[in-house]
C-alpha cells in the first residue's frame, strides 16, 4: 500500500514505529479495532493485557526500568477512562509514558454517543499534554510531538486520541525528521551564575548534605553524583523514589529519609548547615519531617517546583545530570571530618535501634532480607504499596538506579503486577521480583495470566497479614471494613503459575530462595506477623 493511499490506522501504527516503539500494552474495542488489524504485521510487539489500569502499569513499568517511553493502546469511554489511574501514578512520578485512546467519530463528539469519554478534559489533570486528533494527516506529526514531551524536560504522560472517523481517513502524511515545539522548549542548560554559587556553597560548608530524589536516576546523574559526593566528602540521603542512587552500604549513604525513612537520615538533614536537593519535589512525605535550620539548594528540570512546597536560598532550573556535571570542576576535594564522624555515630545508632527479626512469626523485613540474599545486584525489586513498600524501601539494600521500582506519589494500590511484567518485558535479562502486600494483590491479580503467557520468570511474593496494615496502623486499628483473602496459591495456579505458601520461619530462607531463583512464572504466599509495624 502506497503512502497516499494509507489510512490513519495505518500511519499511527507506521509512527509508533518510527517513533523507536518496540513494545505495545494495550486492550483491544470497537474504536481501535482498524489500528489492532494492523498491529498483526507490525514490527512491534504486542502484550494484551487483563484490564487498562493493568496496561498502564506494565508501561510504566517498561519505563521505569528501561528509561525508555512506555507506550499503550486502548479504546475509547471506560477502556480510556480505565487507563486513568496509571496516567496519574506515571504523571506524578515523571514516567514518561505515551497513550493512544480512540474515541467515536468526530461528527458524534459532544451527543453522548456509545462509549463517548472527554478524555481531553478528563486528563487535562493527570497528564503532561493531550492531543484530540480531527485529522488522519495530523497523526504522524501528533505522535512525534507526544514523544518529544513525554521526554523532554520533566518526563510525564501524553494521551493522543484518536477518534474512529480519523483513523479511517487516507493519509500522505510522514513522520518528521526533527522536531522543535515553539511552545515547549524546556530550558535545562544550567546557568554559569546559578553553578559558580551553588560551588561557592559546597565549598564554605562544613555540614552538607545531598538529598537525592527520582531526577537524579531519571537524568542518568546516580554516577556523577556519588562521584561528586567522594570527591567532596558529602553524604547522601534519598527520597523513596532516588532509592538506588548510592548503594546503602557505602558509607556516605543514610538510606531513605522521610515519614518511614530512617532515623540518622532525618537527623542528619535537620543537622546539615546545607541541603542540595536534587531532582525531588519535596512531598508532603518530607516536608512534614523536614526541621533544619541549614540553607536549601533546590535543583530540578522543572521550574514550577522550585519553591513549591519549602523556601530555598538557592533555586536551579537544570538538568540533573548537567548541573552535577558543570559544577564538580568547580568543587575542592575535602574531607569533613567532623561531619562524617556524626553521620557513622547516626548510622550506628540508628542501626541499633533496629528491631531484630527473631520471632515466632515471619516479620515482613525478614522477606526482604531474604529477597535480597538471593537475589544480584542487578535484580529488578518491584513494590506495590502499604507496609510491605516501607520494609522493602528501608531493608532492600538497591545498589544500582532502575533496581527499585515503587509507586510514589499517588500511592496506588495494584501497580507490582503488571509494573513487574513491564520491567521484565523491557529488561529480559534481569532478574524481576515484585513484592505485593494482600491487599494490592487482589486489585490486579487477573494480570498474572499475562506473565504466565509471555513465560516470564518473574517471582510475585505476596505479604499476606490478613489485614490492610497500613491502613490499620494510621488510626490504630482503624475501621476498613470486612477484609478477608482469597487462596492466593490456588489462584495463581488456576492463572498458571507455580505457586507456594510458607508460614514457618525456619522455611522462609529456602522458600524465599527457590522462588527467586526459579525460571518460571512463581508466587510465593508468605504468612507474615500481623502486628509488625514499620
Amino acid at each position: 500500500m502506497s503512502y497516499s493511499s494509507r489510512t490513519g490506522a495505518q500511519a499511527l501504527v507506521e509512527s509508533l514505529e518510527r517513533a523507536g516503539v518496540e513494545t505495545l500494552f494495550g486492550y483491544p474495542g470497537g474504536n481501535v479495532v482498524d489500528i489492532f488489524g494492523f498491529l498483526r504485521n507490525s514490527k512491534m510487539k504486542f502484550v494484551l493485557g487483563r484490564h487498562e489500569q493493568g496496561c498502564v502499569h506494565m508501561a510504566d513499568g517498561y519505563a521505569r526500568a528501561s528509561g525508555k517511553p512506555g507506550v499503550v493502546l486502548v479504546t475509547s469511554g471506560p477502556g480510556a477512562t480505565n487507563a486513568i489511574t496509571g496516567l496519574a501514578t506515571a504523571n506524578v512520578d515523571s514516567v514518561p509514558l505515551v497513550l493512544v485512546s480512540g474515541q467515536v467519530p468526530l461528527s458524534q463528539i459532544g451527543t453522548d454517543a456509545f462509549q463517548e469519554a472527554d478524555m481531553t478534559g478528563i486528563c487535562r489533570a493527570v497528564t503532561k499534554h493531550s492531543f484530540l486528533l480531527k485529522s488522519a494527516d495530523e497523526i504522524p506529526q501528533a505522535v512525534a510531538e507526544a514523544f518529544y514531551i513525554a521526554t523532554r524536560g520533566k518526563p510525564g504522560a501524553v494521551v493522543i486520541d484518536l477518534p474512529h472517523d480519523v483513523q479511517l481517513q487516507k493519509t500522505s502524511a510522514q513522520y518528521p525528521e526533527r522536531i522543535s515545539l515553539r511552545a515547549y522548549h524546556p530550558d535545562t542548560a544550567p546557568k554559569p551564575r546559578a553553578v559558580a554559587e551553588l560551588a561557592r556553597l559546597i565549598n564554605s560548608s562544613n555540614r552538607p548534605i545531598f538529598y537525592a530524589g527520582g531526577g537524579v536516576i531519571s537524568s542518568g546523574a546516580a554516577d556523577d553524583l556519588r562521584a561528586l559526593s567522594s570527591k567532596a566528602d558529602i553524604p547522601i540521603v534519598t527520597t523513596l523514589m532516588g532509592l538506588g542512587v548510592i548503594e546503602k552500604t557505602s558509607t556516605h549513604a543514610l538510606g531513605m529519609a522521610g515519614m518511614y525513612g530512617t532515623e540518622a537520615a532525618n537527623i542528619a538533614l535537620a543537622e546539615a548547615d546545607l541541603i542540595i536537593a536534587l531532582g525531588t519535589r519535596f512531598s508532603d512525605r518530607m516536608t512534614t519531617t523536614l526541621k533544619t535550620k541549614g540553607k536549601i539548594v533546590h535543583v530540578d528540570c522543572d521550574p514550577s517546583s522550585i519553591e513549591k512546597n519549602v523556601s530555598v536560598n538557592l533555586g536551579i532550573v537544570a538538568d540533573i545530570k548537567d548541573l552535577i556535571t558543570t559544577v564538580s570542576s568547580r568543587i575542592k576535594p575535602n574531607s569533613h571530618t567532623s561531619w562524617m564522624k556524626r553521620i557513622s555515630q547516626l548510622k550506628r545508632s540508628s542501626k541499633n535501634k533496629v528491631r531484630k527479626f527473631k520471632t515466632s512469626k515471619i516479620h515482613p523485613g525478614a522477606v526482604v532480607e531474604a529477597v535480597a540474599e538471593a537475589a544480584s545486584d542487578d535484580a529488578i525489586i518491584v513494590t506495590d504499596v502499604g507496609q510491605h513498600q516501607m520494609f522493602a524501601a528501608r531493608y532492600y539494600p538497591t545498589p544500582k538506579p532502575r533496581r527499585f521500582l515503587s509507586p510514589g506519589g499517588m500511592g496506588t494500590m495494584g501497580f507490582a503486577i503488571p509494573a513487574a511484567i513491564g520491567a521484565a518485558l523491557s529488561m529480559p535479562n534481569e532478574k524481576v521480583v515484585a513484592l505485593i502486600g494482600d491487599g494490592g494483590a487482589q486489585m490486579t491479580f487477573n494480570e498474572l495470566k499475562v506473565a504466565s503467557d509471555e513465560k516470564l520468570p518473574i517471582t510475585f511474593i505476596v505479604f499476606n497479614n490478613s489485614s490492610l496494615g497500613m491502613i490499620e496502623r494510621m488510626g490504630e486499628d482503624s475501621f476498613v471494613g470486612n477484609f478477608s483473602n482469597p487462596d492466593f496459591v490456588m489462584m495463581a495456579k488456576a492463572l498458571g503459575l507455580k505457586a507456594k505458601r510458607v508460614s514457618l520461619v525456619e522455611e522462609l530462607k529456602s522458600a524465599v530462595t527457590n522462588a527467586v531463583k526459579s525460571s518460571h512464572p512463581s508466587l510465593l504466599e508468605v504468612i507474615v506477623d500481623a502486628d509488625a509495624k514499620i
